[in-house]
């Protein structure tokens, strides 16, 4: 029996026991992030890590986890034998760049070891990389801090620290697709974490921090208009998003005043 194949029960009572190959006892399961340098990549195969409550974990996945504010993916993981398995949503796992692919329940679980082919819900992710880069064009509307923010697949929002009588529903959106109009492309940079700490402009977010220990952060830059850390799935270029409209402006608090958008 292999390494691969053999399994530590690590759950003090049989209905709760997971399954985790004694191979990856001692190294964190780290999932090689695909969509990291390819947000266009819609199939893919993959080997099975470990399979457990929490969900699926591969060795590589095409699927991007809840974070940043963005939903995480859905699609289906299909076996050799024709079998498909929905995902309902994917998380980060425990260790740095480890995800989680939460299958639908009742569906029989794959093998570790066994390959897999990867289909992420390509409409439901164009949507979310048009929204996510759309609200990165629009923080530089808005010049104020933000304090939170939410990418769905219909719409999406970003929290400011701002007197509400400055943000005008029109002028927002009249600017932002100004801005959009230009159709410029994308660029991902990466700075070490020294670099980021020595420009702290660079971080607009005051409630989430960019991840730091591993020794680098990963940067969404659109040329003249905007430079922050983003780990997030977005457009190659932003005539991709194809415009924007507002759909409300609300206070949720002293220091949150929401601006909630929706593509045109």
């Amino acid at each position: 029996m292999s390494a691969l194949q053999r399994c530590l029960r690590i759950s003090s009572t049989a209905s709760a026991n997971i399954c985790i190959p004694e191979l990856f006892l001692t190294d964190a399961m780290i999932t090689a992030l695909l969509f990291r340098d390819d947000a266009y990549l819609k199939t893919a195969s993959a080997r099975v890590l470990a399979v457990h409550e929490l969900g699926i974990e591969l060795d590589r996945t095409i699927f991007y986890p809840l974070g940043g504010g963005q939903a995480g993916d859905t699609g289906a993981l299909l076996r050799a034998n024709g079998e498909r398995i929905p995902i309902l949503d994917t998380r980060k796992g425990d260790a740095i760049d480890s995800v989680r692919h939460v299958p639908a329940p009742g569906i029989p679980q794959p093998e570790i070891g066994e390959t897999l082919t990867l289909e992420v819900d390509w409409e439901r992710r164009y949507s979310l990389m048009r929204l996510h880069t759309a609200l990165h064009v629009m923080s530089c509307v808005v010049v104020a801090p933000v304090t939170g923010g939410n990418i769905a697949p219909d719409k999406g929002r970003l929290d400011f620290d701002i007197d509400i009588s400055l943000l005008d529903a029109e002028r927002i959106e009249h600017e932002t697709n100004a801005l959009i109009a230009r159709g410029v492309e994308t660029e991902t940079v990466w700075i070490s974490d020294e670099e980021l700490d020595a420009r702290p402009e660079l971080v607009k977010t005051m409630s989430v921090q960019p991840p730091r220990g591993a020794g680098r952060v990963r940067l969404l830059k659109i040329p003249g208009i905007d430079l922050q850390p983003c780990g997030g799935t977005h457009v190659k270029n932003i005539a991709e998003i194809g415009g924007i409209r507002v759909l409300k402006i609300r206070s949720e608090g002293k220091r949150n005043k929401r601006v909630e958008i929706a593509l045109a």
